[in-house]
């Protein structure tokens, strides 16, 4: 009879209704169980019960944006931060000293850098060959929380899982994540030449994408309306309002610090409208003399010259790994004759290629002179689709990444074309990507429900999905806002415009399962977290 009043005490604490629901058993529950066993055997050791103990459901995966990929199960409280909770880094882990010191403040908890985990602390640490890039290990147990990953983005994404579960929820469900990117690059290109925005303002964006697990930003620096950034080589090209060169490093630092890569912009032999108003010479004209918008001569050797004096400069400022070299909408290369409408391009195209060459060539030729003399900063470069160009006698550098976002351009190709070659693809796909200010040339708005219902990574161009064999070829995606018309908009309206459209985007870039949430689940979800309002 005693041992099964004591099965039974077990019982109440482990499997009744009661436990199951996460409700303590009663106090006269208790207390009469305790009785039972004393009046069962008087000379039993145990004189009185133990204490129930609560049995908690199995725990839910963490609520977030982009939501995680695996999540396993297990029963407790979970863990929320108390007066007595820390940050504490692993030994050997000293290198996340920025990630822990963030966390702390996020959190309002105390950092305590390289020490032994206590009850209620977050440990920090990294675990070489632990998993891919990017990719962490979350488990809440025991009343505390360990991060690890491979490297300090890994970790820091973890900690993005943690603050936004805390925002949505008050707690960091028990059990283990196990997260990582769907894809590699993921992020937003913003176009400052035509449209001048504030330093704190662009840093403002890094944090938002930071939280969103987004690691890349482009900035368009170089157009026809504007140069944004300070040049000492040519100061005569530089746009009255314009970012310092100090100001740009703080934005690089807080960039390398949220673990997203800065992509820099000098659009040629297109777009150059700032460059060319000091350099009139070196515009490209037309069969009539009229000069044509924004495009530079590329058959002067001083063109090349003065271009690669910019980009040299810059490639000490922007040091990461990636840089868009641009090569879309070259003028000479948009009307129907290219050849019959600029004929000393044509003619020297037939002189140095041959009876087959054509302006194409030249212009092929010319992107890929400007990636060589970029060798020596060990860049991987970009280029936009329309700059890539079908036969021709020259052929684009096989390793340039095709950063695909229009079938609207005269001879544009089919992304597939790129992706037959073997190329790497990224997706910018104007038709759910675009945020064009103004709205021209019947561009819309994105909205973060179009993205988050219908878009893929694989939906390259329009909205018809390539073939499914393609995936590992496209390496991710970006909006990207453009300043078309620079007024339509303030930068607050842009920041509110382009939230839900960045929440959405991450989702889909991350995790490639059908999301679990419907749009208005989504959203409200959004608007807890601090994603997107």
């Amino acid at each position: 009879m005693a041992a099964a009043a004591t099965m039974a005490a077990c019982d109440s604490g482990n499997g009744s209704a009661g436990a199951r629901d996460g409700t303590e058993p009663s106090s006269a529950a208790a207390a009469s169980d305790a009785a039972s066993l004393d009046r069962a055997s008087p000379h039993s050791s145990l004189a009185a019960a133990p204490s129930p103990s609560r049995t908690f459901p199995l725990s839910r995966a963490p609520r977030g944006i982009p939501s995680v990929r695996k999540h396993e199960a297990a029963r407790g409280p979970g863990w929320k931060p108390s007066s007595g909770s820390g940050v504490v880094l692993a030994s050997g882990s000293e290198g996340l000293a920025d990630e822990g010191k963030l966390l702390s403040e996020e959190l309002r908890i105390a950092y305590r850098g390289t020490a032994a985990a206590r009850a209620g602390d977050v440990e920090l640490a990294l675990r070489s060959g632990s998993g891919a890039a990017e990719s962490y290990t979350l488990t809440t147990s025991g009343g505390r929380v360990r991060i690890t990953g491979p490297d300090q983005a890994g970790v820091f994404y973890g900690t993005r899982t943690l603050k936004q579960s805390l925002r949505a929820d008050g707690v960091m469900p028990e059990g283990v994540v196990r997260d990582s990117p769907s894809r590699p690059q993921r992020g937003l290109n913003l176009d400052i030449a035509r449209k001048y925005y504030t330093p704190g303002w662009i840093e403002d964006r890094l944090r938002e994408m930071a939280d969103l697990k987004l690691n890349m930003l482009g900035l368009h620096f170089s157009d026809d309306q504007g140069f944004r950034i300070e040049s000492t080589t040519h100061p005569e090209i530089v746009s009255k309002q314009h970012l310092s060169k100090a100001e740009v490093r703080k934005i690089l630092d807080l960039a390398d610090r949220l673990h997203i890569t800065v992509v820099p912009e000098i659009d040629s032999p297109g777009h150059l409208g700032a460059v060319l108003a000091a350099y009139p010479s070196l515009q490209l004209r037309n069969a009539d003399g009229v000069a044509t918008k924004g495009a530079i001569d590329i058959s002067k050797p001083a063109s090349a010259r003065l271009i690669d004096e910019l980009l040299r400069e810059f490639a000490g400022l922007f040091k990461g790994r990636f840089w868009h070299l641009g090569g879309d909408e070259y003028q000479a290369l948009v009307v129907a004759n290219p050849e019959a409408s600029y004929p000393e391009l044509a003619a020297l195209a037939v002189k140095k290629y041959g009876a087959e060459g054509r302006i194409q060539d030249l212009t092929t030729a010319w992107t890929n002179d400007r990636a060589a003399a970029l060798r020596p900063f060990n860049r991987t470069f970009k280029v936009w689709n329309d700059g890539v160009f079908r036969d021709g006698v020259v052929r684009a550098d096989k390793d340039l990444e095709i950063e695909y976002w229009t079938g609207r351009e005269i001879g544009a190709r089919p992304p597939e074309e790129y992706l037959a070659e073997d190329r790497p693809v990224v997706n910018l796909n104007d038709e759910y990507l675009y945020y064009v200010l103004g709205q021209p040339n019947n561009f819309m708005y994105p909205t973060g429900q179009r993205i988050y219902e219908q878009w893929t990574p694989l939906v390259l161009r329009g909205t018809k999905p390539v073939d499914a064999r393609y995936s590992k070829q496209i390496l991710g995606g970006r909006l990207a806002v453009w300043g078309d018309f620079p007024n339509a908009q303030t930068e607050e309206q842009v920041a509110r415009g382009i939230r839900l459209p960045l929440a959405a985007l991450t989702q889909k870039l991350w995790n490639p399962a059908k999301p679990s949430l419907n749009w208005s689940g989504f959203t409200a979800l959004a608007t807890k977290v601090g994603g997107a309002a």
